[in-house]
């Protein structure tokens, strides 16, 4: 950005010496073990100290025990996983610390034997229930049968296991049986559920793919919450059921053992069960807990299933923030120009490393540009607020006399005073430390992008690009890094 070219009134308000102490974290608990039957135990040691009541399921076949949620819940009992040919260790020895009167057992002697029975008696637990059945939809209807009368019903597909573990928790607080469904068809044991309990409303959970216009149509007062993908579908539920609550439990989509065990905790703790991949948070479990502001987690699973770059997202404050990457002019206007250099080859160059920190740090980055393209200014106002963007970040390099040299940041006072100035503090404070140059300090500027975006907005000048030493460090790769980790650091100052 040209400075000769600015006829703008600018008021310096001093240079800001503050350097905040480590950042803020939101709080994050792992829940895991050497296998799912450790993961199940160590979800019961933080929910029970004693319980009259255990419930006992496959821990390798999920189709008998997609429903079991609300009965452990109305049991106040932690849900415990075996083997199908004898009792799991880590389960026997922690069925013996519970001392439970009672055992219930879910699935049939294919899905939990008779071997695994007469080890649970062997404990000296003579009680031992069995809620078994023909199908999946059978063992879900006889699981609704030991459920209070409820006048709803939830309706999941009996093959897809993601959309019943994610309503899982709020069914099983509200005591809403889960019954499951084909996609094309209602079984007869899901019908004949619906008839006994009278059902007069249901709650449909996934997408057309996973419970078809067709069925839907023939349940009874149905609303749908579905989504685009089993992240979606989750996100949607805590988003309806859940949006006040700060806490949020979170688990593999894609392994069925851990959210099935960490659901009766959620259920007893009033928190949603929220989904991720392995390796890094979804966009739409960030945007959920961005919207809500949640941030207090409980992951479910060890490093493979859960790893350590999810939970650093997690624990960072700007996850599910909605930031918008500003990188200045591009395409015929390639603002200031000199030493080599073109202003919105930097902007962008910068931009997109800020960009990548932000992404991979669990943020939700909006670039206005992420290629050599020209657009308005007002097109980038526009932009951010229809992406409901939390913050306006836009980079600029500077230009004046060769003389002229150093870092400053810029806010504007017509929206979010306070916050555009906090938020130009952190930038600023950190940028020209990471560049070693002069710092100009923090700026009122009455600049299109700040002025008119309504969010908390900055305006970064990296440095002069009229001037060769500055312009030496815009040139290079290692202070192009510099410059976004220190904007990136800012960010998150900020929170």
């Amino acid at each position: 950005m040209r400075i000769f070219l600015k006829s703008i009134p600018i008021l310096i308000l001093g240079v800001v010496l503050f350097v905040p102490n480590a950042f803020a974290a939101n709080s994050v608990t792992r829940l895991d073990g050497a296998s799912r039957y450790e993961v199940a135990v160590n979800v019961s040691k933080q929910g029970w100290s004693s319980a009259s009541t255990v419930v006992v399921a496959n821990g390798t076949a999920y189709a008998d025990v997609l429903t079991a949620a609300p009965l452990a819940y109305k049991y106040n009992a932690p849900i415990l996983l075996t083997e199908s040919s004898k009792l799991t260790a880590p389960t026997k020895d922690r069925i013996s610390q519970l001392k439970p009167s009672k055992v219930i057992v879910i699935g049939g002697t294919i899905s939990v034997s008779n071997n695994v029975v007469s080890d649970i008696k062997k404990l000296g637990i003579s009680n031992v229930e069995r809620i078994g059945g023909r199908s999946r939809y059978e063992v879900a209807q006889n699981i609704s049968k030991k459920l209070s009368s409820n006048s709803k019903a939830v309706i999941a597909n009996g093959t897809a296991y993601a959309d019943s573990l994610a309503i899982g928790s709020y069914a099983a607080r509200n005591g809403i049986p889960i019954l499951l469904t084909t996609a094309s068809s209602i079984p007869e044991p899901t019908k004949n559920a619906m008839n006994s309990k009278g059902t007069t409303s249901t709650i449909v959970v996934g997408g057309e793919i996973s419970v078809s216009k067709s069925v839907y149509s023939q349940l009874p007062s149905p609303t749908r919450i579905g989504g685009n993908s089993r992240f979606e579908v989750a996100a949607n539920i805590a988003k309806k059921y859940y949006s006040s609550s700060k806490a949020a439990f979170v688990s593999n989509g894609y392994q069925y053992a851990d959210a099935l065990a960490g659901s009766v905790l959620a259920a007893k703790q009033n928190r949603p069960m929220l989904f991720t991949d392995a390796g890094s948070l979804p966009t739409a479990t960030r945007t959920v807990i961005g919207s809500n502001s949640k941030n207090t987690f409980t992951v479910l699973g060890g490093t493979i299933s859960v790893t350590t770059n999810v939970v650093n997202q997690l624990k960072n404050v700007i996850v599910g923030k909605k930031v918008f990457v500003d990188a200045g002019h591009g395409g015929y206007d390639s603002g200031a120009v000199g030493n080599g250099l073109k202003e919105k080859d930097v902007n962008l160059a910068v931009a997109k490393l800020v960009n990548s920190k932000l992404s991979n740090g669990g943020a939700i980055p909006i670039m206005a540009r992420s290629t050599d393209v020209f657009l308005e200014l007002s097109e980038r106002v526009a932009k951010a607020k229809s992406n409901n963007a939390n913050l306006f970040v836009s980079i600029h390099a500077n230009s004046a006399t060769p003389a002229a040299t150093g870092t400053e940041t810029y806010y504007y006072t017509k929206y979010e005073s306070a916050n555009s100035k906090r938020l130009a503090t952190e930038i600023q404070n950190r940028l020209y430390k990471a560049l070693n140059t002069q710092n100009r300090g923090v700026k009122i500027g009455n600049f299109h992008v700040i002025r008119e975006s309504t969010m908390p907005s900055s305006l970064a000048e990296l440095a002069f690009i009229s001037n060769a030493n500055d312009a030496s460090k815009l040139k290079s790769a290692l202070y192009q890094e510099k410059a976004a980790q220190a904007i990136y650091e800012g960010i998150i100052g900020y929170y």
